[in-house]
């Protein structure tokens, strides 16, 4: 490992080596900037979702171009590449990337746990998913290793041998790493306590390249609670990253994506290689079959968690431009994208992710968009949830967590959270 790599481990071992006191309220603001943050980016990659997964790729020319057809020949939702941002008055409609995540921190709050059973997560799957009674659009919105996972419920099979490989084919697809990235902010500053609390909803959907993609995001989300949002968060970032990385096996594909991207980065950081980059990625891996790769569907956990190294390293901790890259990158871009966008808008916060798109975003969910069976937070208004309530809710749960998992302490402004040894 070369000296600044090393330094960088260090300084995220440091970030967890004394007791953590964490402002509830920043972390509230943390929380609306995280789902603010990833509807933007959910948004804005779905114009772009499916439309590349060889060359020719998109490049920085073709943003603020028009929409081009997805490799099954459809249109997205928006003529034009560029970001999508619902203002005041207009709601943001729930997709993959932040409905299952939804549902999730309901049955923590609902069910008053600090860690899902397997009962709970299959009874709630099978209230709050569409089934064969699509909702108005004839959709059920899920696909790949989630729609598996769920008729495997539905006839009578409890997570986790909903991802077990002998029933589900689609176990080393992309599903758990849009779905279980919030179990990182449920345990602030302790990526030990947050992937004991995931291993089952990851489990309910991923094992293999899949599981270690799902809970490199996790410890990075865990992570997060340590940043100092007065210095750059470049080396922070990255220090998260290089964190996570210690804790991928060596013999997984993500950790050989990781450092052959890490490796690119360092010996090129201009910010205008990433093309080359995300280029090489696929030659090595797609075609070459880097690391044992074996490249099956453009979902694939993989080639994805590879592209989503790109826009992280060569975004550099840049909201926006780490919504561009990874919404160019090609692949199933809306994915990947957003998880980049919720880390970063929760170390932003809310108010950070204003600054960056304007302080008239808004602030409304409509969750039964794809998901059903929700109350009606929000009756004088359509949509039926916001992000400063979906924050409350967070924050309940993360009180039961830290007293039930991380044995600290709560004050009225804080968590006392014991260092991670």
């Amino acid at each position: 490992m070369n000296p600044r790599a090393l330094l960088l481990c260090l300084t995220a071992v440091a970030l967890a080596a004394e007791p953590l006191e964490i402002d509830r309220e920043r972390y509230r603001d943390g929380l609306e900037g995280f789902w603010l943050a990833q509807c933007i980016a959910n948004w804005t990659g779905l114009i772009t979702e499916m439309d590349r997964a060889e060359p020719p790729f998109f490049t920085d020319a073709d943003w603020g171009g028009p929409d081009h057809p997805n490799l099954w020949g459809d249109y997205s939702h928006h003529d034009t590449v560029e970001f999508i941002l619902v203002r005041e008055g207009g709601v943001w409609g729930a997709d993959d990337d932040t409905d299952i995540e939804y549902v999730y921190q309901h049955l923590h709050y609902t069910h008053e746990t600090s860690m899902l059973t397997t009962e709970q997560i299959r009874d709630g799957w099978l209230k709050h998913m569409w089934s064969d009674n699509f909702n108005q659009d004839g959709q059920n919105y899920l696909w790949v290793s989630n729609e598996n996972a769920f008729e495997l419920m539905r006839e009578g099979h409890l997570p986790p041998d909903t991802s077990d490989p002998a029933l589900n084919p689609n176990f080393d697809m992309i599903d758990a790493q849009l779905t279980t990235e919030i179990f990182g902010l449920f345990a602030p500053g302790r990526p030990d306590v947050a992937l004991k609390i995931a291993e089952l909803p990851v489990q309910t959907t991923a094992r293999a390249n899949a599981e270690a993609a799902a809970n490199f995001y996790i410890i990075m989300h865990a992570l997060a609670a340590t940043v100092d949002r007065n210095a750059p968060l470049k080396p922070q970032l990255f220090a998260m990253a290089a964190e996570a990385r210690t804790h991928t096996p060596d013999d997984t594909v993500i950790a050989s994506m990781y450092d052959f991207v890490r490796a690119r980065y360092e010996a090129d950081p201009s910010d205008e290689h990433w093309e080359a980059a995300r280029d090489a990625l696929y030659e090595e891996y797609q075609v070459g079959g880097r690391g044992g790769y074996v490249y099956q569907h453009p979902y694939d956990a993989g080639i994805n968690f590879g592209a989503s190294m790109v826009s992280l390293f060569y975004g550099e901790g840049d909201l926006k431009r780490t919504i561009q890259i990874g919404s160019l990158a090609g692949w199933d871009s809306d994915n990947p994208t957003a998880t980049w966008a919720g880390l970063i808008g929760f170390m932003l916060g809310r108010s950070g992710v204003e600054k960056v798109f304007g302080d008239d975003l808004s602030e409304t969910y409509w969750i039964t968009r794809t998901r059903r069976d929700f109350p009606d937070h929000t009756p004088d208004r359509e949509g039926e949830d916001t992000f400063p309530l979906m924050a409350d809710r967070g924050l309940a749960i993360i009180d039961r967590v830290v007293k039930e998992r991380l044995d600290g302490e709560i004050t009225s402004e804080s968590w006392i959270i014991p260092a991670w040894k």
